[in-house]
Formats: C-alpha cells, structure tokens, sequence
C-alpha cells in the first residue's frame, strides 16, 4: 500500500488474510509512505518480485502516467488505486468503482436514480462509475468550490444530468456518497429525513477508521440506511487479490481478518465505530 498518510489503513489486513488462505506464503504485502514527489522513483526501484502495488491519495491520478497498459475502470475516472505488473510493464485499474458498487448492494441500495456526491475527485470519479452501471439518471455534485470538469463530463458521457450545490445544500437523492474528510461536510442540522414509505435511502462514507463520522450520525437518526466505509474497502481489496493473484478472493477470510481488527481498534479506542 502505497500514499500518504496511510497509517490507519486496513489494507495490510485484508491482503495478508487473502495471502493465507490461499497459502502464498511468499507473498508479501507492506506500507511506504509516498507522496507524488517521490512516486515515479519509488516506482523504478521495484525489482522483479514486485506483482502489484495499492494505492491510495495522493497516488491515484499521478500513478496512471507510469501503466503500460489501463484497463477500462482506470481510463473512464482516470484514477488508478492497483497497478499489476504483467509481461508488458504495468496495468492500471481502478478497484473502488468494484468497491462501492458492491458496498451499495450489500447495504440494500437498489434505487440510485438520484445521487448525490459529496466532492469531485479521483475517488468522486469512482463513485460517478459505480452509479452509472446501476442505472443512476441524475447526480448532484455537493463541493465547496466547483466540479472538477472531467468528473462532470465523466458523468454526462455516461448519459447522466449534472447539477451543483454548495456544501451543505441537500437535495432530494436515493443514495449519498461522501468522499471527502468528514469535516468538510456542512449543513448536517437540515439533512433530509427518509420517510417510511419511501424506498430505502442510503448513505456511504468512503472515510473509515476513526469511529462514526458526522454525516452518518446524521443520516441514521434522520432514518438513512448507513454503510461504512469499510464495506467499499474490503470489496475493492478482493478485486485487488484477484487481479494480483490470478485466483478467486477468499472473500470470508478477508471478512473474518477485517471485523477482528476493527473489534481490536474499537476496544483500543473506547466509544469508537468502524
């Protein structure tokens, strides 16, 4: 695992549960801290043993320079969270577009005709992908300043609208997904109740690791359905195994690895969620 800062990350978890269960025992998996600045060196002084790289902010646009090849996901959101090395130098995907379509479903969420996301950056762009294959029309862009053009134009090449709000500014959505610190999220006194006779409404942070964030304290008492974070990393991390491995994720020892790690954090941090 590859960024910065990447001290709280569960990725090591995920991907040393999935080595032993499929007994690769000379399989490895580490944390650097690299920042842009020293990517492209870090990069280079990979040896051969090296299969794949994860990688987090600030690493997921600067990292697509350096793939040979990109598959598909990396090329729409033009963001990259793996590389795998193969015969031809390096191939970019992006695994959290997996991640939080997966994450959605496991949370009930089968209506997102009308999303809101809150930022519109690489891991945005993500979100803009995973929506566009379940049949999102509509997506409201929640940010502080403006889109970034290619997230808009990412979503309007998928044949959906495009609005604007200010931080804070709810709208009415079937699904919202944060990307950005929960700090930065405003406004949470209005957000909008979800009545019992509508369809379930849910609500994913991307962010994990330091307990319920604002937003979902405010999404559940307003009736939302919440989905953390950790649901989108898990899933990202099995596609991640299985392009790096070649063979099929071992998708409950990974399960397994994750909620003991987060039983030990919440019991390492008193009064702390996921």
């Amino acid at each position: 695992m590859w960024g910065s800062p990447i001290a709280h990350s569960l990725s090591p978890v995920l991907h040393r549960a999935a080595y032993a269960a499929l007994h690769m025992r000379n399989w490895t998996y580490e944390s650097r801290e690299v920042d842009e600045g020293g990517f492209d060196d870090a990069l280079a002084g990979l040896d051969h043993t090296w299969r794949g790289l994860s990688l987090t902010m600030p690493l997921k646009e600067v990292a697509l320079r350096a793939a040979s090849q990109v598959a598909a996901t990396a090329a729409d959101t033009g963001a990259v969270n793996t590389l795998v090395r193969g015969p031809v130098g390096w191939t970019a995907h992006n695994t959290d577009v997996h991640g939080i379509a997966v994450a959605l479903l496991d949370a009930g969420c089968h209506d997102t005709t009308d999303a809101t996301i809150i930022g519109s950056g690489a891991t945005a762009r993500s979100a803009v992908a995973a929506l566009a294959s379940s049949g999102t029309r509509h997506i409201t862009f929640m940010v502080r300043t403006g889109a970034r053009p290619e997230t808009v134009e990412q979503a309007r090449r998928a044949g959906i609208s495009v609005s604007e709000v200010p931080m804070g500014q709810w709208s009415r959505s079937d699904v919202v997904i944060s990307t950005v610190p929960p700090a930065a999220v405003t406004g949470l006194e209005v957000f909008p109740r979800s009545d019992r006779d509508e369809s379930p409404r849910t609500v994913l942070d991307v962010v994990y690791g330091a307990g319920r964030t604002p937003l979902q304290t405010a999404a559940a008492s307003a009736g939302w359905t919440v989905q953390e974070g950790t649901a989108m990393l898990l899933h990202q991390a099995t596609e991640q195994v299985s392009l790096m491995t070649g063979r099929p994720a071992p998708i409950q020892a990974m399960v397994d690895a994750l909620e003991r790690e987060l039983a030990l954090r919440r019991r390492q941090r008193p009064g702390a969620g996921a």
